[in-house]
């Protein structure tokens, strides 16, 4: 009866139990890691707004491609509207070499062969979305079609520039002329906050707290390791002699017939 009424006592009181106090430390420390999540993209984010400083002497990285006019599209009346609409899908590729070309493999034979380049497609909610920045008199020039896709399982559906071949592609070298300014202050705080949060195992915890349960791929090939069948890609010969090894050793009583 005592016992009962000490719990009432506590219930009543400000006074918290053991249960609760446990949860407000985790609370505490989850507090604390969302801040330091907060922290650490406000780092990210002026780093990444840091002015870019001229080199004194530019240097070649690679090739980059991308779209241009036609020549004859460029001297007739309606280059300037062509010329705005390359600017709003135009894409560009970088290569170290300057046939842009890829490794694949045909026929059990590695092969080179040229990376394909295509203007900017739009999909159906990049398309309804407000924040498209074509005018209505370039909408008229994409045509709407529907694409297999594999991943999803489904139709999707693609907005499409109807008169590509009025762009040609140009391969031109990608030169560095300027590069992130450095700030040894805000490299520090970073570099003392990674080490923080990688030294105490946190990063992982942080994640989950951000973007909710992870999928660990490593846990992931462990658990379909138990549905691997072990003669699979082993020839016949091979699991026979193995098979008579085994037969052998277990007859001998656990011992290794070299050992006679």
């Amino acid at each position: 009866m005592d016992n009962y009424l000490l719990d009432d006592y506590i219930q009543c009181s400000r006074l918290k139990t053991k249960r609760q106090k446990k949860r407000l430390v985790k609370e505490d420390f989850e507090k604390q890691l969302i801040q330091l999540n907060k922290l650490q993209d406000e780092l990210w984010e002026k780093k990444r707004c840091l002015p870019l400083v001229p080199l004194a002497m530019p240097y070649q990285k690679g090739w980059q491609r991308y779209f241009v006019l036609r020549e004859d599209i460029a001297r007739s009346k309606e280059a300037l509207f062509y010329k705005t609409v390359l600017e709003k899908i135009n894409t560009v590729q970088y290569s170290p070499d300057k046939s842009f070309k890829k490794k694949k493999k045909r026929k059990r034979k590695h092969v080179y062969v040229e990376k394909l380049q295509i203007i900017k497609e739009f999909s159906e909610s990049e398309w309804r979305s407000p924040k498209l920045i074509l005018t209505e008199k370039e909408k008229i020039h994409f045509y709407k079609r529907e694409r297999w896709c594999p991943n999803c399982k489904r139709y999707k559906v693609h907005y499409i520039f109807n008169e590509p071949w009025r762009y040609v592609l140009r391969v031109r070298p990608n030169m560095i002329t300027h590069t992130r300014m450095v700030d040894a202050v805000l490299e520090s705080e970073i570099d003392r906050l990674e080490n923080y949060l990688t030294r105490n195992f946190l990063r992982y915890t942080m994640m989950k707290m951000k973007h909710g349960s992870l999928d660990n791929g490593q846990w992931r090939v462990v658990k379909q390791l138990k549905y691997i069948n072990p003669l699979d890609y082993k020839q016949i010969h091979t699991v026979m002699d193995e098979y008579y090894k085994e037969k052998e050793y277990l007859s001998n009583g656990g011992r290794d017939p070299k050992d006679k």
